[in-house]
């Protein structure tokens, strides 16, 4: 039996705390794949059962229809199952009203955003969906192409603005650095070519607020599916795990109304930079180097890479001794207790996060990831040596015939077929974005 609006919920899971029925769609999310699932729509579904109104989330599959097959048939229903040392919580969520898919139906994506009762779009589409050239800025030809976030939502705004409707807030929940104003530079960017005059428009409707958001959500597999049937009763083809840790820190700045998150445990701000920092060198820095050193010594999982006697001290080093020094800490942010967080993490058993999932796309994850702290030490003299164990890593892991899942695959093995691999991927004219050089 397939999980439904009729599935009768056993009493160890907790169902959506509203009437589903009486909650009109308030966002519309880009990218919505199993962390959207995991993350911001848990929050959102906390917020209703909270009292919030008007909140449910239209998704969109930018390319694939995979989401949509397996969340349409139930209704948008799906269970988050949060794994930890000491067992696992499954919850169905009840935020997500339907799917769309914009490569089949690209108009009912803008008549999404375009409508009236949409006040945020939000986007989880991974650094490769900014569509970012040389230097940051916006690939023009890519984002004129089929399917982009930029062609939807700059024909929504454009919609909106004739109807004469308010703007909206563009949420980015991607890791970028600076990912609210990277957004904003990139979509003005997109609408000087395409719709300039919606600039002005744009800039006085619309907001971009910085995020950081931090839960691990592995790929699910069969056997998860298996054992979420086993506990629902129900055949549930959306589920996703994750961590039971969540955090979502958001700057306060939006252009409308939006959902009373901080309420349900995310923190409003008025500076995202530095947890956002933290994330990326720390957390995110020290799980690449995971991924890269650890399939070098044969492993397939971070609880497994982290428990490797001769790993452990190198990622160690990686938060404490090289990233954390570069970040400027926000009051009350203990930057020596969140290493200690995040080694506990790494290190639970429960929860099967592939290495190879967190090796994808190198090459957008890297410069932000790694190369800022490098940056950072190199201006004062001082050496990075686990991030510099990191880099040859993942030097061999392009040399290996392991698959590599990036959209600079062909360039970055001519790259490091031959000598002269450092140069000719962080030189001045090097493959991986030349603001971060690395070689002289």
């Amino acid at each position: 039996m397939r999980l439904s609006s009729l599935t009768a919920l056993p009493a160890s899971v907790q169902g959506p705390g509203y009437d589903r029925s009486a909650q009109a769609a308030g966002i519309v999310h880009i990218g919505i794949g199993a962390f959207h699932r995991a993350h911001q729509a848990v929050y959102t579904d906390d917020a209703m059962g909270a009292g919030g109104r008007d909140w449910g989330i239209i998704g969109v599959s930018l390319r694939s229809g995979d989401v949509a097959a397996q969340l349409n048939p139930q209704d948008g229903l799906y269970t988050v199952g949060a794994l930890g040392v000491q067992g696992s919580k499954l919850r169905l969520i009840g935020a997500v009203q339907q799917v769309l898919v914009a490569s089949e139906n690209p108009q009912a994506v803008i008549d999404a955003i375009a409508a009236a009762t949409t006040h945020i779009v939000s986007f989880t589409v991974t650094e490769k969906g900014y569509l970012r050239g040389p230097g940051g800025m916006l690939d023009l030809a890519a984002a004129q192409g089929a399917p982009s976030l930029y062609r939807f939502v700059g024909a929504a705004l454009a919609a909106r603005k004739v109807a004469g409707l308010p703007g909206i807030t563009l949420l980015s929940c991607d890791n970028l650095a600076g990912n609210g104003a990277a957004l904003k530079a990139l979509m003005r960017q997109y609408l000087a070519a395409r719709h300039p005059d919606l600039l002005d428009w744009f800039d006085a409707e619309c907001r971009c607020p910085a995020t950081m958001i931090d839960r691990i959500v592995p790929a699910t597999t069969d056997a998860d599916r298996a054992a979420v049937e086993a506990m629902l009763g129900a055949r549930d083809e959306g589920a996703v795990v994750t961590e039971a840790f969540s955090q979502w820190v958001i700057e306060d700045d939006f252009a409308g109304p939006r959902p009373r998150w901080e309420t349900v445990g995310a923190e409003l701000v008025a500076d995202v930079a530095p947890y956002e920092t933290a994330k990326l060198r720390m957390l995110n820095g020290a799980h690449s180097a995971l991924a890269y050193i650890g399939l070098g010594r044969g492993h397939e999982f971070v609880h497994q890479a982290i428990g490797d006697p001769a790993i452990l001290p190198l990622i160690e080093r990686l938060m404490r001794d090289e990233a954390a020094p570069t970040i400027d800490a926000a009051p009350g942010q203990d930057l020596a207790a969140y290493a200690d967080a995040l080694l506990n993490r790494f290190a639970n058993p429960a929860l099967d996060h592939r290495l190879s999932q967190i090796a994808m796309d190198g090459s957008q994850k890297i410069p932000q990831r790694w190369l800022e702290t490098l940056a950072w030490h190199q201006v004062r003299g001082s050496r990075c040596l686990s991030l510099e164990a990191a880099i040859a890593a993942w030097i061999e892991f392009l040399r290996s015939d392991h698959p590599i899942d990036d959209p600079l695959a062909d360039k970055l093995r001519e790259a490091v077929a031959g000598p002269g691999a450092m140069e000719l991927l962080f030189g001045k004219n090097g493959l991986i974005a030349s603001e971060w050089r690395l070689v002289s």
